[in-house]
């Protein structure tokens, strides 16, 4: 134990290098102090605190169900069943996959959506089972985002033991791909081709309870795919070689593209993640690809990134080519597989303020932060997002080993509710 709470120290420090530590106005610190006496908000925070061991067992049942990139219907499946019996809610799977439960609120003349993400980064055939050591859960998964989901569905069930009314239409959602080449698809899916006209956004997908995303980091993901012949290596040396060209696009890029990195205006960075082709270590392959991610803070950046590395695969490509010994060319196919924009969700906005205010509420002091997530859609369309945390301690998001520990992670729950019904108004 000793040894995971130096890890926890290093992530946090690692953590708020990036924040910046921010204080509410005045007038939303007081109007949350209200809210959070009221005796139904009461209420609610104590069966956030009875139903504790519930929400542990049902984050490890949960986290124990696959949901792989592209096949989340099984968790899907039982998150909405866990809706449906919590109660006072329509709930519905859509045509793409998403989990939905509307509950009205008193005049339902707006849309407040709290999210969690149904999928993991893991592929079929991880081994997902929870191990426990002393106190601390183990399993690929575990905080991101299963346990984002358990709080969005606890937060109803508070609201639903309290009797909570708000005066705008709540949407509980459990979206589906969220992560790697999923690109958003659940919640732009949302906002593109639903009926839903959602106003305000609150997504469960970071693992500091006194954090705030506002800001959504861009991003831009290509699968490049290089063609030729195919042939012996020693029969039809000389014979254009896919993998060769390849490695001279991405010298020429990751050259180009890391001094560009040290004067953009913000942060800017690049990945040549995957990489892949051939059939055998002595045939010269017929196809060589490679998965590539860019990123950025802002959108001019993120364009002058992408324009690098479009002229860099146009170079080395050419001079390839150009250079051959034989009659046969190689071809080129770029392939754009990921587009999540950068936006920004003001700190003056109500939904950001009520945010702080709920979270100084509990003595914690907040920081906002930059990240990438279900709130970049939103907050590129011009609709108020942020993401908060799910609470507890957690390390090692998007690794075998991830582990979560419930050291005071009802908080995070209650924080998520008292912005929530901050945003959706307490119908009196």
């Amino acid at each position: 134990m000793r040894l995971i709470i130096l890890t926890v120290s290093l992530v946090t420090i690692t953590i708020s290098s990036f924040a910046q530590e921010k204080k509410a106005d005045e007038k939303y610190v007081t109007d949350l102090r209200n809210l959070g006496q009221d005796k139904t908000i009461s209420a609610a925070f104590a069966e956030i605190d009875r139903l504790n061991p519930k929400t542990i067992q049902e984050l490890i049942m949960l986290t124990e169900i696959p949901a792989p990139p592209f096949k989340e219907t099984e968790r899907g499946l039982k998150y909405k069943q866990m809706l449906e019996e919590a109660g006072g809610v329509k709930v519905w799977m859509d045509s793409i996959g998403n989990v939905l439960a509307l509950r009205k609120g008193t005049k339902g003349d707006r849309i407040v959506a709290i999210d969690g993400h149904l999928d993991t980064v893991f592929p079929e055939g991880t081994d997902v089972k929870v191990r426990t050591r002393g106190d601390t859960l183990f399993a690929p998964g575990i905080g991101d985002n299963t346990r984002g989901l358990m709080v969005v569905i606890t937060v109803l069930r508070a609201m639903e033991k309290a009797a909570i009314q708000t005066e705008d239409d709540i949407l509980f959602v459990a979206t589906v791909g969220e992560e790697g080449n999923g690109d958003l698809r659940g919640v732009k899916y949302l906002f593109e081709k639903s009926d839903l006209k959602i106003d305000s956004w609150i997504s469960i997908d970071s693992d500091e309870t006194g954090g705030i995303s506002n800001q959504g980091t861009g991003s831009i993901r290509y699968k490049v795919t290089v063609s030729g012949p195919g042939g012996h290596s020693w029969g039809d040396f000389g014979l254009v070689n896919p993998h060769h060209a390849l490695g001279k696009m991405i010298n020429y890029f990751s050259d180009e593209a890391a001094e560009f990195s040290e004067i953009a205006k913000t942060k800017t960075s690049f990945n040549v993640g995957k990489i892949g082709g051939g059939t055998s270590v002595n045939s010269i392959p017929f196809e060589s690809w490679m998965e590539v991610d860019m990123r950025s803070e802002d959108d001019e950046s993120l364009s002058a990134m992408d324009s690098i590395f479009k002229s860099s695969l146009k170079k080395g490509l050419e001079e390839y080519n150009r250079n051959r010994k034989t009659e046969s060319v190689l071809t080129m196919e770029i392939a754009q597989i990921g587009f999540r924009p950068s936006g920004k969700t003001f700190e003056q906005s109500p939904l950001v303020q009520r945010s702080m205010a709920a979270i100084q509420s509990f003595g914690i002091t907040p920081n906002l932060f930059i990240m990438s997530g279900n709130a970049n859609w939103p907050i590129s369309k011009g609709i108020p997002a942020v993401t908060l945390g799910w609470g507890g301690i957690s390390a090692n998001a998007h690794a075998l080993d991830e582990w979560w520990l419930d050291e005071k992670g009802t908080d995070a729950i209650k924080l998520a509710l008292l912005t929530l019904v901050s945003e959706a108004g307490l119908s009196n």
